[in-house]
């Protein structure tokens, strides 16, 4: 049994990345503040990978966008529409609709730190604000039943009519639906089912190539789903990045490839015979195409969760020399499953280290339902008792995060020539 006393939650309303009360968050690139250097790299992907990345905007130039995340912005649901306001390289967002919050700052709901991008009322709303109308439609709800509601496929279906090209990252393909199709051709606007994989006759299968990856292969995890590990991925390509390294970010989700991860795929709409395939496939041609000097993998839910698989299949394709594990104290109980306990820190780092042949190098903290004296009693405490490091990616330096990488991997630092690895 852990020594870490929990924290019992007050709420699990908002992001698993918002801000604690007394925190001053620093500063993470959100739409408006993107860093001019070195930021998380976008390279061009070769034609295998051509579906995943087919609405990219040309180099120089990003779609402007309006998401939709009614009622579940800044909540576990929206997760889509937080990471995006947080991080995008490929749409630049205008505004975010959801009437319970309309009038506020998208960035002051996150993290405390405003950056212009206005919460809307509705749809109207959300284009009187823009003026022109914008390119994209972003659907930016991720619910569990990967299903739209009547009302919501209505707004869809308005924003098409008002010239709106779709991206929609749930499992309801829009494309397979003759009224959203018909919709299309009558508003001459497209449809982008993000989570879509290629056809069956093109997946692959888990070759064995991986062992010619020669660089290290990172893999952030989590005891939970939508606890931050994607946030924490991101940050981390890009600090490497800083520090004058070639790192290159594989997304495993829809957010991840809406965000504009050139190299990725939505695992947990593949067939699961070809997950561990299509990953190692993508991670090869990343390799092959970029040659970096370290790879970081997005994971998805949790190796102990009972209703997700798709952490296996991460474990088996990328087979990770690493990882990075994401962790909650202040969450009660499992996102959408409030009889399940969160598991222990501790608990997950064995199963995970006897599953794959992998080690944990570090934990990161996710300081939802903590105050900042709570999260630095957690560090230490966690410090202690898995004997690695700990940071929280959102609301420490990410210098400690290069540690972690650089205590694993001492050949990086020797590699980087910043002097800040």
């Amino acid at each position: 049994m852990s020594t870490i006393p929990f924290t019992p939650p007050k709420a699990r309303p908002y992001s698993p990345q918002g801000p604690p009360a007394d925190i001053v968050v620093l500063p993470v690139a959100r739409q408006a503040t993107l860093p001019a250097a070195r930021p998380v790299p976008v390279f061009p992907s070769s034609p295998l990978a051509a579906h995943i990345v087919d609405d990219v905007a040309p180099a120089g130039s990003t779609s402007t966008a309006i998401v939709y995340c009614e009622a579940n912005f800044g909540a576990i649901d929206g997760k889509t529409a937080n990471g995006l306001i947080r991080h995008s390289e490929k749409y630049e967002v205008l505004s975010v609709i959801d009437s319970e919050k309309a009038g506020q700052d998208t960035g002051m709901v996150l993290d405390g730190i405003p950056n212009g991008i206005p919460l809307c009322s509705s749809l109207a709303d959300a284009l009187r604000q823009a003026g022109d109308t914008p390119d994209q439609f972003i659907f930016g709800m991720a619910p569990a039943s990967g299903m739209m509601s009547p009302h919501e496929r209505s707004i869809v279906l308005e924003a098409m009519t008002q010239g709106m090209n779709i991206v929609n990252g749930l499992h309801e393909f829009l494309n397979d639906d003759a009224e959203f199709v018909a919709a299309g051709i009558a508003s001459n606007v497209t449809i982008q089912d993000v989570r879509k994989p290629r056809d069956k006759k093109d997946l692959r299968m888990f070759s064995g190539r991986i062992n010619d990856v020669t660089c290290p292969r990172i893999a952030v995890l989590g005891t939970d789903c939508a606890i931050g590990k994607r946030t924490t991925a991101t940050i981390l390509t890009r600090a490497l990045n800083d520090a004058g390294l070639k790192a290159v970010l594989i997304g495993t989700g829809q957010t991840g490839l809406m965000q504009g991860a050139r190299y990725g795929i939505a695992l947990d709409a593949v067939p699961s015979q070809f997950c561990a395939g299509e990953l190692e496939a993508i991670i090869l041609e990343a390799y092959e195409a970029e040659r970096p000097d370290v790879i970081i993998i997005e994971g998805q839910g949790a190796l102990s969760h009972p209703a997700f698989s798709t952490t296996s299949f991460i474990l088996r394709g990328s087979c990770p020399q690493a990882v990075v594990l994401q962790h909650a104290p202040g969450r009660a109980a499992r996102c959408d499953f409030e009889k399940m306990r969160m598991p222990e820190a501790a608990t997950e780092i064995n199963l995970i280290q006897t599953f794959s042949k992998t080690k944990v190098i570090g934990l990161t903290i996710n300081h939802e339902n903590m105050s900042d004296t709570d999260v630095d009693a957690a560090i230490g405490n966690y410090s202690r008792e898995l004997g690695i490091p700990v940071t929280d990616a959102l609301t420490r330096s990410p210098s400690d995060l290069l540690e972690m990488v650089a205590v694993a991997f001492p050949g990086l630092r020797v590699k980087s020539g910043t002097g800040q690895l």
